[in-house]
Order: structure tokens, then sequence, then C-alpha cells
């Protein structure tokens, strides 16, 4: 339901990866986790993002390419068309990841909407649905298996980030909030808003106060 009264902000942005799996192939590009497509979960469908093996690092994100208002992520990962259990291989390449919303493509700039400290390879899902609701340009997936982790012995031995889609829902336009992000933020100098209630979470420049309701001083 939620997913049909906000907008997916991320559809065709751009997006990166910093370890593309044969980078010459474009059946394994940043884009594919936001190309709309998600019929084919497999590697070599054209549809999925797919990184390098043997990687200690693993990060991919998508530029909003301005700063929106955020409700939910939706993660579809790479299953390979197969049955999504424990007998499933990349269940365990999933696991520890996390996701950040940032003003800039640093992902410790920004607010962590969610990091997986509780799956195992039978409990973690193929789509996860994350609510965050935050401002930001952009929204960071990352995961890591750094030497002498620690890590569940059930984790994958390198970090992966093999996206299928990565939806963002929220509203494309600054300064509107609600269920269909039709109402302007509540107080006239706003410019970011609270997606559900309208509390104004930053001001215009040029104005502060909690309501935006004061002119800053010149300089």
């Amino acid at each position: 339901m939620l997913s049909h009264a906000y907008v997916n902000i991320a559809l065709n942005k751009p997006a990166h990866q910093l370890n593309q799996y044969n980078p010459d192939d474009s059946r394994y590009d940043a884009s594919n986790a936001v190309d709309g497509k998600k019929s084919n979960l497999g590697a070599f469908g054209g549809q999925c993002v797919v990184s390098a093996s043997y990687k200690s690092i693993a990060t991919w994100w998508v530029n909003l390419t301005s700063i929106l208002s955020i409700h939910h992520i939706i993660i579809y990962y790479r299953t390979d068309n197969a049955q999504w259990d424990i007998k499933n291989g990349y269940t365990s390449r999933f696991l520890g990841f996390s996701v950040y919303v940032s003003n800039t493509t640093v992902r410790t700039d920004g607010k962590l909407c969610f990091k997986d400290t509780s799956f195992n390879r039978t409990t973690v899902p193929a789509i996860l649905n994350i609510t965050c609701i935050v401002h930001g340009k952009y929204v960071i997936y990352y995961n890591e298996r750094l030497p002498n982790g620690g890590y569940p012995i059930y984790y994958s031995p390198d970090a992966h980030n093999e996206l299928c889609e990565v939806e963002v829902y929220g509203c494309p336009t600054a300064g509107l909030y609600g269920f269909n992000c039709s109402n302007p933020c509540r107080d006239v100098n706003c410019q970011y808003c609270h997606i559900e209630t309208g509390t104004c979470q930053g001001c215009k420049p040029g104005y502060q106060g909690h309501h935006c309701e004061l002119v800053c001083p010149a300089g």
C-alpha cells in the first residue's frame, strides 16, 4: 500500500558501486539496481548489480540528485531465481549489511537506517522493507568482511553488494509531505519537513527558528 502512495524516487537515477564484477560488462552495472526491472534475480540476466569477488568491502549508492524526503526503502537481493533458504548460498552474502542515507557519498556523514545484527541464513529475507523517515541525497548500501572482524561462521568470507533492485519511496519534490506528497510544509520558510507530520526539519537559506520564522542576521 505504501509503495503505491509514495513515489520511487530512485528510479533511473545515477548509481555507483565500488568494485564491479567484470567492469566492461553492463550486465553487472550499478544502474541495474534502479532500472525498475526485477523479474530476473540472477547474476547474468542484466537486471542485478554484481560486485567483484574476494573483496573485504562492498558498497553501492544511488544519487537522488537532490535532497529529498524519504519514507521507506525496499531491497531485492540476488537469489539466482532459486528458492531462498539455507541451501541458497547467496543468503550468507546479504548478512551483516547496512543502509545509510546521506547528503554526501560518505555513509558516515548521514543517518544509519538499518544494520543487520540478527539475521541468519534461515531468517534473512530476499526482499526487505526498511522504514527510514529522513531527508537525504544518497542512499548507500554497505557491507564488509574485514580481517579479524569476528563475524558469525555463517557469514560469507567476502563482502558483496548483489542488488537486483533498490526502491526508495518518498516525495519527488522538496517541501512537500503527506501520504500522496500533496501538502506543502506547514511553515512557509521551511525547506524540509517530516514526510508524515509536516513538522519542519530544515529552513530555507536565510531563515532560522523552530518554525523558520526568523530572518538570519546579515552575513
